[in-house]
């Protein structure tokens, strides 16, 4: 069960993320509307920040404003997201290839202190930031702010959830990053590159995998039907931000 928010700046972003997680995940499908005060209630927010993160994520086509309607779940594909990995893919590898010549040994030891604390930890909330905090480090020692960002942007759109409910994926999370890390210590930019494009490319089958299983091309017929899976959709698929 989702707890309840408590009111700080943020709100609004923690929301957004909360919401985006859920679309991305299949829990709320294309074609379904979004109902503010079902959200609101779920995340124990006034509908205020929950109206605001609608709006920011209708200025990243994730919602759709309907007049006299509200807010629907935009169209998704799977192009989009097959797209939306082959942009992290390219950004993820340039990064990496930097940091092979850049980051220095106190860096590289940051990095794989979390990647020890990745392997043996337990629940959500500690996989998803320790998995966020690794390829942070890493992409911080490229040097390169601003690539690190557009790639951090792109990143906001996969559903961690998805990934540390799967237990394969827990054990191959550990091997991508010793691999990664392998090629980290010898300054090879050309295996660090070719370890990182095959975990984002592990991510992108399970995710799609994901997808399929739970109906995402197949919206369903009656959009208006949804206040209802909302509720017990947003349930199963609590963003990351929210404590």
């Amino acid at each position: 069960m989702a707890r309840p928010l408590t009111s700080r700046p943020q709100l609004s972003d923690e929301v957004a993320a909360h919401l985006r997680e859920a679309i991305m995940s299949g829990a709320l499908l294309p074609g379904q509307f979004v109902r503010l005060d079902a959200i609101a209630a779920e995340l124990g927010v006034s509908v205020t920040p929950v109206r605001e993160a609608l709006l920011a994520l209708r200025g990243e086509d994730m919602v759709e404003l309907e007049p006299r309607r509200g807010f629907v779940v935009s169209p998704l594909s799977r192009q989009d997201v097959e797209d939306m990995f082959r942009l992290q893919a390219d950004l993820a590898a340039q990064l990496v290839g930097r940091a092979t010549e850049l980051i220095g040994d106190e860096q590289l030891r940051h990095v794989e202190q979390v990647a020890q604390e990745l392997a043996v930890a337990q629940g959500h909330h500690e996989l998803s930031a320790l998995e966020y905090e690794f390829h942070r480090l890493v992409n911080r020692s490229a040097a390169s702010r601003k690539l690190a960002r557009f790639l951090d942007m792109a990143s906001r759109y996969v559903p961690a959830r998805v990934y540390t409910a799967d237990p394969q994926w827990r054990i191959q999370v550990v091997s991508d990053h010793a691999e990664l890390l392998d090629a980290l210590r010898s300054r090879d930019p050309d295996a660090a590159s070719a370890a990182v494009l095959r975990h984002v490319r592990d991510g992108e089958r399970r995710l799609l995998r994901h997808l399929d299983a739970v109906g995402m091309w197949s919206p369903p017929r009656n959009p208006d039907s949804a206040a209802v899976g909302n509720s017990a959709a947003v349930h199963s698929h609590p963003s990351t931000k929210i404590d």
